[in-house]
């Protein structure tokens, strides 16, 4: 098969590496990739933007699947085009994809498939007043949301009435996160802790692969703003054998259902983000595509055919039994520039990535080759995972950090504590 993946982050690095264990696979293409990825596939320079373009490029090279890695094509309605002209493509349609890019939608869906969320209400850019007197009445802590899509960041959690006020100016008035901000949803505060699941789904049928747990803020201990995520580790023992049917049968499935009810059938990866409270998993939010950094722990730890999966997937006849849990685990630590998730600098070089060690994969997220160097070109820069064969979350964390050690730009940061929370499930 020859294959097209979109995108140029982490995740994609991810998927593409999956895919190539693949004996079914001909032809990799990523597009437009990265230096990580060109080391395993076809770097391509399409505009994503301009949905002709990728049609002709897969038509023109008798592209078998399309892999859309990142939410804004998917919002843009990428997928529709290439279905429309008979691309076979794993990847939500626009009105599915708004499970991601309406957090409004999200909830309604929820509520109409009876799936455990946070209690919400929203308000738009011209309810400023009203807003305030809402928040006035109510208990704190409470969580602010922006409906659109913010890049993982557009959460703000608020302790009392004057930290939510100044969130509602940012939000409303100083528009920091532009126009996905022109409406919020005002939820309540939820206790306990987070886990991310997979499910790769046909739109009927899915399977879900290892759960994982993000780590969003920049500092150790969680502390500081939300990024689009420092670190990750898999699978979680947070996620028990009997926990994870419960998610599998009172959100996944549910939730699968009312989009197909609704009209917004779902083929791709739908990604739960979940809390476990006193009173069982509850959603926090939905996203359309895989998880970034979560995909560079949980896709390693698949035995079997990916590329199958996800074919069968997109081709509305899911083969769950393409697939796996290898038994192992692993560690993923982002190398972020310094000041980020706020200004950075672009262009440094990078030291240390000829480092050579099976159990470990360096993946590419915010690079670029020049000159036969490799530069920093984003926030986070780099994600250095370590992935091995038995369910040693101690073992692999200490050999992560040991070959980050190894890497080096001006300015680089990363958390120490990356997988720390899984010790008190140990």
């Amino acid at each position: 098969m020859n294959v097209l993946v979109i995108g140029t982050g982490g995740r994609e690095h991810a998927i593409a590496l999956a895919l190539r264990k693949s004996k079914k696979l001909k032809r990799l293409f990523c597009s437009p990739g990265n230096p990580g990825t060109k080391t395993i596939a076809e770097n391509i320079a399409l505009n994503i933007s301009d949905h002709n373009n990728v049609i002709e490029f897969c038509k023109s090279n008798e592209i078998n699947l399309v892999v859309v890695g990142p939410e804004q094509p998917l919002v843009d309605g990428l997928a529709d085009s290439l279905r429309e002209n008979s691309i076979l493509v794993f990847g939500p349609s626009s009105n599915a994809a708004r499970i991601e890019s309406s957090k409004s939608f999200a909830k309604r869906i929820m509520n109409n498939a009876q799936v455990a969320t946070a209690a919400y209400k929203e308000f738009y850019v011209n309810q400023f007043e009203e807003t305030l007197d809402y928040l006035k009445g109510i208990k704190y802590p409470i969580v602010l949301k922006a409906d659109g899509l913010a890049a993982g960041k557009g959460v703000i959690i608020c302790g009392d009435f004057s930290e939510a006020k100044e969130a509602v100016k940012d939000f409303f008035v100083n528009k920091i996160f532009g126009s996905s901000g022109d409406k919020i949803i005002i939820e309540e505060f939820l206790t306990g802790e987070e886990a991310s699941v997979f499910a790769i789904t046909d739109g009927e049928d899915f399977v879900c692969l290892s759960a994982a747990q993000d780590h969003k803020r920049i500092g150790d201990n969680d502390t500081g703003k939300n990024t689009g995520g420092m670190g990750a580790y898999a699978p979680t023992p947070l996620i028990t054998e009997k926990l994870q049917q419960k998610i599998e049968k009172e959100i996944i499935a549910p939730t699968l259902n009312e989009l197909k009810r609704s009209g917004n059938k779902f083929i791709g990866c739908l990604y739960a983000g979940l809390i476990i409270t006193e009173s069982g998993p509850k959603v926090i939010e939905f996203n359309c595509r895989f998880g970034d950094p979560e995909a560079q722990v949980v896709l390693p730890l698949i035995e079997g055919d990916f590329l199958e999966l996800l074919y069968s997937a997109a081709n509305g006849k899911i083969e769950k039994n393409s697939i796996k849990y290898s038994g192992g685990c692993s560690v993923c630590i982002v190398a972020a520039s310094g000041g980020y998730p706020d200004k950075y600098e672009k262009g440094l070089l990078i030291n240390g990535l000829d480092l050579t060690n099976e159990n470990i994969i360096i993946y590419h997220a915010g690079t670029i080759e020049k000159d036969g160097n490799i530069l920093t070109n984003g926030g986070r820069v780099l994600g250095v995972t370590s992935v091995i064969n038995s369910n040693d979350l101690l073992t692999a964390k200490m050999i992560a950090y040991q070959a980050i050690e190894k890497i080096s730009f001006d300015g680089m940061y990363y958390r120490k504590d990356i997988s720390d929370k899984a010790l008190k499930f140990i």
